[in-house]
């Protein structure tokens, strides 16, 4: 595996790292987002799993044993804080500084590619999903645990009028992320709804596996 990957300039992500930690850590105890995190990690397959997005590490708790886990995140300050929480877990990550839409990985390298939060925030959540697609083996999985466009009208207008500020800070509360996974070449296989549906956790694989 190739030790580091220079992603493009993300200088809002690395100037406010610990604002937008916290922040996030007061909107999940809100919205009780830790049990799903655990469950997207329920049953997931080694030997080599990769976590897109490892952001400080709120995973690290509920990575599976006896699997290498490679972690990636564009952001070096996110990157120090999950390193520091590794450390304090014990947890056991290769911690790699990269870019979803240029992963530096050989096709098919992985046996499950997990993601938390992620393909709401990536200005083209299809092409790094055919990214994930491309490095996940044929007979792999893909796990995503995604804020999405809830399917009740009057929630999905709340959304669409709530996207208009959110967007303003990469946060696209709107999207329709199983549309995506399928555009870029994943099969979904399962598709749990949470939290009035303003969650999905999606598990798929290539479409040709």
């Amino acid at each position: 595996m190739p030790e580091t990957m220079i992603p493009s300039d993300h200088d809002f992500y690395n100037r406010h790292a610990r604002r937008l930690d916290i922040a996030e850590s007061c909107l999940e105890a809100i919205t009780l987002i830790n049990p799903l995190r655990r469950r997207s990690w329920y049953g997931v397959k080694g030997p080599l799993l990769l976590e897109v997005g490892v952001g400080s590490g709120r995973s690290l708790p509920f990575y599976p044993d006896g699997v290498r886990v490679i972690a990636f995140d564009f952001s070096p300050s996110m990157l120090r804080r999950a390193a520091i929480g590794a450390m304090r877990s014990g947890s056991q990550v290769d911690l790699l500084l990269a870019d979803v839409n240029y992963l530096p990985f050989k096709s098919g390298a992985f046996d499950t590619v997990l993601a938390t939060f992620v393909f709401c925030m990536v200005p083209d959540p299809v092409g790094a999903l055919s990214e994930v697609a491309r490095v996940c083996r044929s007979e792999g999985e893909v796990v995503l645990l995604e804020h999405v466009r809830p399917e009740s009208p009057l929630l999905g207008k709340a959304a669409d009028g709530l996207n208009k500020l959110t967007s303003r800070g990469s946060e696209y509360v709107n999207r329709d992320t199983a549309a995506n996974v399928r555009k870029a070449g994943l099969e979904i296989l399962r598709e749990e709804r949470y939290r009035l549906g303003i969650v999905k956790l999606l598990r798929a694989r290539p479409a040709n596996g």
